[in-house]
């Protein structure tokens, strides 16, 4: 499971012009799901993301994590992150889950993320046109596999 996390000032996804999510301060994470991944997968990423210290602490290094500023978590699921882009000028989304597969585990990311995190968590929806807007924070963007 791919998890492309952006520290944010504040994030949001609109499906139809209807806003389905939005956070201030936190991370916006697009999140890819592979054919390999499972629900441990998930849990691991939920955790990871919480842990994972990329918010500065009164040094200005990268030191607090979203557990512990409380900040806003953003989990949009974006498929196009698993493509295969070694060849040609075309991406294969052979490595990405089938979208019954995906929707699950995605679904069970936001639900380990609800249960774990004190702060607010929002998602976009699965298999929808989204738009999505930020502002990103630093910029601050970091790539992580679980």
């Amino acid at each position: 499971m791919i998890g492309f996390l952006q520290r944010v000032r504040r994030a949001s996804v609109d499906v139809a012009d209807e806003s389905v999510g939005e956070i201030a301060d936190g991370l916006l994470v697009l999140v890819g799901i592979r054919r390999e991944d499972d629900a441990a997968a998930a849990e691991r990423l939920a955790h990871r993301l919480l842990a994972y210290r990329v918010f500065t602490d009164g040094r200005g290094r990268m030191n607090r994590s979203l557990g512990d500023t409380g900040g806003g978590l953003l989990l949009v699921p974006q498929f196009t992150l698993c493509a295969d882009t070694r060849r040609g000028l075309r991406p294969g989304f052979e490595p990405a889950a089938p979208p019954e597969q995906a929707r699950g585990l995605f679904d069970e990311l936001v639900r380990v993320a609800e249960v774990a995190h004190d702060g607010p968590v929002a998602r976009g929806r699965f298999g929808a046109d989204m738009q999505v807007a930020l502002i990103n924070d630093g910029p601050v963007s970091f790539w992580l596999e679980a």
